[in-house]
């Protein structure tokens, strides 16, 4: 086993960034847009693990693992491996024009894994998160013959046309106007920020009929082909859709025949405790209709995935969905070697453990600055929320910012989310080891207390 792998978080440099890594970064902003931001001092030398070292020598613990799609970590020999072999045969082969085993192979653990309704099930690949979801909504739309769709506040659905048109943050689609007809939102159940007074209870019966009020005030039910929510809201704040709020909202699908989407990008591949917060779904007794998957599907090749029933998949008029590259195969090849790396090394429970370990952490250890408004996830799908006052919940970006800047000159690389952008997520590789995660939560309670002291003072 590398050196890397279980190394521990070391700044060698002066300063960050380090001399080689500061030439590439003035290299990067001559060459890429200035739209594409990166406001951290790391430039990627190799990784392994949970750790990166880079181009200077200087070791960090990632907590961001390429916003979820690391869940398994980096650089695992099964999936080298498994590429490649693939790029020993053939690079690509379109399935409009032929087939490859890999993709097939694919979408049969898919289908026997994906937690939809429907006993037969099919899926198809596309390459991104957002070529997902906008293939869920053609595939809701040619099943149901009808036009709309509801999202909700908070939501991020991608960067495509539709998918901006479906993401909440206006800041993701500045200026890109005028975007598709027949989106509508509905407010998504946040329920630290409910009405103030209103037990849990009662906030979910307030959001169940702010749902049903989009009805009334902009689209018919009979209009509307699928409702698409995120099992757990990630650029919203990584907030949990409550069980018995997703119970409720599928009584209204079932009431009108309206299909009932998961966009499970971020949310799945074992970082939830289950392959999929959906099973958590299917297990209450009301499972989605149609499931997006990608991000961490093949350890870091682009890759994404809509599964659902063989009648819903079926439906969808022929040349409407696919694409040159969807379902590559060596994507497919690293793929099947990411599930079965997760089942044999019981990621899923040890998403487990390590939610409870930083969630007891957060609420404990890090609530006496007072400024830890709300802990919450489910497994290792953890946001942190923090406000300038615990009572009137006013947001504090400005802590959070400071606090991602100074744990990366320590070290560790967090990031935000959230509406207001002061929460921060934990989307930590599930192969760190309990040294390195013990590292990383002393870093972050090391600069949370600094940076309050600073900006206090």
């Amino acid at each position: 086993m590398s050196e890397l792998r279980n190394a521990l978080p070391q700044i060698k440099t002066s300063s960050l960034p380090g001399p080689k890594a500061q030439a590439i970064i003035a290299r990067r902003a001559k060459a890429i847009p200035n739209a594409i931001r990166c406001g951290y001092p790391l430039v990627v030398n190799r990784g392994e693990g949970a750790m990166i070292e880079d181009v200077d020598g200087n070791i960090f613990l990632d907590w961001v693992g390429g916003v979820g799609v690391l869940n398994v970590g980096y650089s695992q020999q099964p999936m080298i491996d498994a590429v490649k072999a693939q790029a020993d045969k053939y690079f690509h082969v379109m399935m409009n024009i032929g087939t490859h085993e890999g993709y097939i192979a694919l979408a049969e653990k898919m289908n026997e894994i994906v937690p939809v309704r429907g006993e037969a099930k099919k899926t198809m690949f596309v390459n991104s998160g957002a070529e997902a979801d906008e293939n869920a909504v053609k595939i809701a739309k040619g099943y149901t013959k009808r036009p709309n769709i509801i999202v909700f506040s908070g939501a991020f659905h991608g960067r495509t046309h539709m998918t901006m048109a479906m993401t909440s943050k206006k800041a993701y689609a500045y200026g890109m106007g005028p975007f598709p007809d027949g989106v509508y939102r509905a407010e998504f159940p946040y329920i630290y920020r409910a009405p103030k007074g209103f037990s849990e209870n009662e906030a979910i019966a307030y959001y169940v009929k702010r749902l049903n009020d989009v009805f009334e005030e902009c689209s018919a039910p009979d209009y509307v082909a699928a409702i698409v929510v995120e099992p757990i809201q990630g650029e919203g704040g990584f907030i949990p859709a409550p069980i018995e709020w997703v119970k409720a909202v599928r009584r209204i699908c079932d009431e009108h025949g309206i299909l009932l989407v998961a966009d499970e990008v971020q949310t799945g591949f074992a970082r939830s405790g289950r392959m999929f917060v959906s099973q958590y779904w299917k297990e209450a007794g009301c499972a989605p209709d149609i499931m997006t998957s990608a991000k961490s599907i093949a350890g870091g090749l682009p890759l994404s995935a809509v599964t659902a029933s063989a009648e819903i998949m079926d439906a969808c008029p022929i040349g409407t969905i696919g694409g040159t590259y969807c379902g590559n195969a060596m994507s497919c090849a690293s793929a099947l070697e990411v599930i079965k790396f997760i089942e044999t090394n019981r990621l899923c429970s040890r998403a487990l453990e390590i939610g409870d370990k930083v969630t007891q952490f957060y609420r404990t250890e890090l609530a006496e600055f007072g400024v830890v408004g709300d802990v919450r996830g489910i497994g290792a799908f953890i946001g942190l929320e923090l406000v300038k006052d615990l009572e009137t919940k006013e947001p504090y970006p400005e802590l959070v910012t400071a606090i991602i800047a100074k744990a990366a000159q320590k070290g560790l690389i967090i990031e935000s989310c959230g509406t207001y952008g002061n929460c921060i997520r934990f989307l930590c590789p599930l192969v760190v080891t309990d040294e390195q995660l013990d590292a990383g939560l002393a870093i972050m309670k090391y600069v949370m207390k600094e940076c309050i002291e600073n900006t206090l003072t």
